[in-house]
């Protein structure tokens, strides 16, 4: 059994059959994702693949130009103490995630008789809705700006496009929380916060 910082002796083609064979458990018919949180194998080493900040995943340096490869392994993925890997029920392979392991490239934003509610596609076609469950929270960018992320599932987070984030923005509102105005935005009657409503309110001349 490898060790932590060993580096997996692995082929991409045996690691897209484990893959396979894992997402096969799945009820058929079904695009969802297989229960990896409920495996626990042995660990077998560090691959090199990488996902970059933009949501390209790379393998031995090269990016991986098939998108259904790429939504392959991306069920199969899961993070356990602030490393990412990819699981199959008979090994565990560590891989490197430079920010988030998704992108959330599209919103669609619809209104029914419980409010506003935020609909985001990700890099690999998954649709997250913004609830209570799969939840929005802003850190602070390099430039003193906001960096949106969105909860995809189990610990696996979706960085939200600049774009994105304008839009949301745009979407905001001002609301009072502990006390304090904040700045946010409302989805299936939660309320993200963003900012204190005093930082981004525009100045007065």
């Amino acid at each position: 059994m490898a060790k932590q910082g060993q580096t997996a002796n692995r082929s991409l083609d045996g690691l897209t059959s484990a893959a396979n064979a894992a997402v096969a458990g799945n009820a058929p018919g079904t695009r969802g994702v297989p229960p990896v949180h409920l495996w626990n194998p042995p660990f077998c080493g560090d691959l090199d693949m990488r996902i970059a900040r933009d949501g390209t995943w790379f393998y031995l340096g090269t990016p991986i130009g098939r998108p259904a490869l790429v939504r392959l392994f991306s069920t199969i993925l899961k993070r356990e103490n602030g490393k990412h890997f990819l699981v199959t029920p008979v090994e565990k392979v560590g891989i490197q995630v430079d920010d988030a392991p998704f992108v959330a490239v599209e919103m669609r934003v619809e209104t029914d008789e419980n409010g506003q509610r935020l609909q985001f596609r990700t890099n690999v076609d998954d649709w997250v809705t913004c609830d209570g469950a799969h939840q929005l929270r802003f850190e602070r960018a390099p430039d003193d700006g906001l960096m949106p992320y969105l909860h995809v599932r189990a610990d696996l987070w979706a960085k939200v496009t600049r774009a994105l984030y304008y839009d949301l923005v745009e979407l905001g509102e001002e609301r009072m929380v502990d006390g304090r105005p904040m700045f946010g935005v409302v989805s299936a009657g939660e309320f993200f916060k963003m900012a204190d409503a005093d930082e981004v309110r525009a100045p007065i001349d």
